[in-house]
């Protein structure tokens, strides 16, 4: 089966770029082939070259087509048009129903020459985020200066070239000769397979699979560090970040100085991190080890000694910096830092961080209790969670928000309970981060967040489509772990109304508060889809449901999936649709069909059987719902299974007679009230 080799060789591709580009490579190829049923792609990207490799079909088949034209009576510039889109004279159309119709043998296409035609435009419109134009002039842009084009069919060359009239497309053409390793291996070698191009960079030190470099990251760092008995601080995001820095990853080992030990082990982790891609180490007992992993792309003669040194001389002076911004943090108390929020601009519409401090500062004591923290050490930890922002060391590390502040509070001699609110209120930081679980830190990260929500939505900065510039997204999947994870009962609603009241006079009135529920209400079911539970049931249960207790909402979507696991569950799920189905229709006739039923016309048993049980059932569900007893509710409603079986198998709801007719219906709209009150079944897949 022949395949396709298509290299692009350049200059440097930042590491963010290279695992979208190669899908973008995978995808636009693919469709652009697709007369030739594109099959088992595989796409590759590093440090200096995209690529991907596929099956083709050698030939792309000889068709007819028939193209309808304008009609007879069209006007002749219509018609001259038609013809000089399609390259055809008049002798080659015919009539057909009053149209000119044109039919062309397309004659069959070797998959070189289609090849040849596609790719250049292709390659002039690639989706890099970021072009660059370098050399003579050419229009053709590139992420980096592109070097080298090796494209191959069935192991002989394409030829096609990136002239585009008067631009000569930097002289590049296609070929068959790829690169090495820049420096343990330069020059260039010819290639004629997808294995030959594979082997023969891995024997110049190039490998080319991203994930292959991943793991030999991974597995390199963790070995030294296991030989030592230290673990490495887990950091997936780094990870992958080296294995697009590198081409052939080396691990190595380095130490850190005793003079810096003393500094907070996230100031270090986030330096070396964020300046040089170095990976933090931690001891036995969880505790920061003096010494650092990182990787480099060759292979030392001297083992690495000259490489090492390098790099704890470079970490040195990183570390210095880190310790002076730590030493001069310290000498101003975090107190006496919040004045200046006053003078920093949070939002145009909303004020100043001075500002926003003293709304989380009034949400803070008003949540306090009602998560058992004491209000007073909620309200210090709002005030002084801010800040931070105004020292050096966030300045630096805009990653220590919140961390920073902890870490000085518990220096100036803040109670503990304040300072773990200050270093927590930003959690959780993202999908795999924890949330706080001390009562004055969670009152303090939901002020903060509940703020967040309720100012936005009120300043029009709602998110839209893909765009959440304000995190409001996040802020929304924080405040529902938080109340999950501990167990809340809270009224969001209430605080986002107590909340709007603490917003600048004229924006008071402007949040949407069913809207911003509404809001909360979708983060919670993209959360639930996440976890893959029935998101369709929460729906269920929210619908026409004013209750944002999200505890209490968990706990009836999960009784109410219990019970329609079961078979009773799933068959009653079943009869209660097709009740609310029949009343639908009948209702548009001659409806409602509310009010309670006359018992003395009931002709059949059947009839009275399900009166009886929904008399039962009814203030079973009742008692139990109001109580909080979802699961009893959720039992007793699935009582009324065989009852409905048997109704729908012996009854015909429209009776010739129009009173029994309307009892019957009657009937069945108190059935319907007793399934409103555990959920709107409609919205139940199923």
């Amino acid at each position: 089966m022949p395949e396709f080799l298509l290299e692009l060789f350049c200059e440097e591709i930042p590491a963010r770029m290279q695992e979208r580009a190669a899908a973008d490579l995978d995808r636009l190829v693919t469709e652009a082939l697709a007369p030739l049923n594109p099959r088992h792609a595989r796409a590759f990207a590093g440090p200096r070259r995209i690529a991907l490799m596929l099956d083709l079909d050698a030939i792309v088949p000889g068709t007819t087509l028939s193209e309808r034209g304008p009609r007879e009576s069209a006007p002749e510039q219509a018609l001259a048009g038609f013809l000089r889109k399609h390259g055809a004279t008049r002798d080659d159309l015919i009539l057909e129903g009053g149209f000119w119709v044109l039919n062309r043998t397309v004659d069959p296409i070797p998959a070189p020459a289609r090849i040849a035609e596609l790719l250049p435009g292709l390659l002039r419109r690639f989706p890099w985020p970021k072009s660059m134009r370098w050399g003579n002039g050419s229009a053709f842009t590139w992420v980096r200066p592109l070097r080298r084009i090796v494209c191959l069919f069935d192991g002989a060359i394409v030829p096609f070239s990136l002239m585009d009239g008067e631009d000569d497309g930097h002289g590049l053409a296609s070929g068959d000769l790829s690169e090495g390793h820049r420096f343990l291996a330069p020059g260039a070698f010819a290639v004629r397979t997808g294995d030959d191009w594979l082997a023969g960079l891995r024997a110049r030190k190039v490998i080319a699979c991203a994930r292959e470099r991943r793991v030999l990251v991974d597995d390199g760092v963790t070995a030294l560090a296991t030989r030592e008995g230290l673990s490495v601080v887990p950091d997936a995001g780094l990870v992958d970040e080296v294995a697009g820095l590198v081409e052939w990853p080396v691990a190595f080992l380095g130490s850190i100085d005793a003079s810096f030990m003393h500094l907070p082990p996230e100031v270090m982790q986030v330096s070396m991190r964020v300046n040089q891609r170095y990976f933090a180490l931690r001891t036995s007992d969880g505790s920061a080890a003096p010494r650092f992993a990182f990787v480099a792309n060759t292979e030392p003669a001297d083992g690495g000694a000259l490489v090492i040194a390098g790099n704890e001389r470079v970490l040195r002076a990183r570390f210095a910096d880190a310790r002076h911004f730590w030493d001069l943090d310290r000498a101003t108390r975090l107190a006496d830092r919040v004045s200046a929020l006053d003078a920093v601009v949070f939002h145009a519409r909303l004020g100043s961080q001075g500002e926003r401090v003293r709304r989380i500062v009034r949400l803070a004591g008003h949540v306090a209790p009602l998560v058992g923290a004491d209000a007073a050490q909620a309200e210090r930890a709002a005030l002084l969670a801010k800040a931070d922002l105004g020292t050096g060391m966030v300045g630096e590390f805009p990653e220590l928000q919140g961390v920073m502040g902890g870490y000085y509070a518990r220096h100036d001699g803040e109670a503990d309970a304040v300072a773990t609110a200050i270093a927590e209120h930003y959690m959780p930081r993202g999908h795999n981060d924890g949330v706080p679980d001390a009562p004055v830190s969670i009152a303090v990260a939901l002020a903060d967040k509940i703020d967040s929500l309720t100012a936005f939505f009120a300043a029009g900065e709602k998110p839209g489509g893909s765009g959440d510039p304000y995190a409001l997204r996040r802020a929304a999947l924080g405040v529902i772990r938080i109340i999950r994870d501990n167990a809340l009962r809270l009224d969001l609603v209430a605080l986002f109304a107590f909340a709007s009241d603490g917003l600048p006079a004229a924006l008071r009135d402007a949040p949407d508060l069913d809207l911003l529920a509404g809001f909360m209400a979708e983060r919670l079911r993209v959360q639930l889809r996440g976890e893959g539970a029935r998101h369709d049931i929460l729906a269920a249960v929210s619908t026409g449901n004013t209750d944002s207790d999200i505890v209490r909402l968990l706990a009836r979507t999960e009784a109410l999936a219990a019970m329609l696991a079961t078979e009773d569950g799933s068959n009653l799920l079943a009869a209660t649709k097709r009740a609310a189905n029949i009343l639908r229709i009948e209702d548009r006739k001659d409806g409602p069909h509310d009010g309670r039923p006359d018992a003395s016309l009931y002709t059949q048993p059947e009839e009275r059987a399900l009166a009886e049980a929904l008399a039962r059932v009814i203030p079973a569900v009742e008692s139990a719902i109001g109580a909080e007893r979802f699961t009893d509710a959720m039992v007793a409603a699935a009582t009324l299974r065989p009852v409905l079986d048997a109704f729908f198998e012996a009854v015909t709801v429209n009776a010739d007679d129009p009173a029994i007719r309307r009892n019957r219906l009657q009937l069945l709209s108190e059935l319907r009230r007793m399934t409103v009150l555990i959920a709107d079944f409609s919205q139940i897949e199923g």
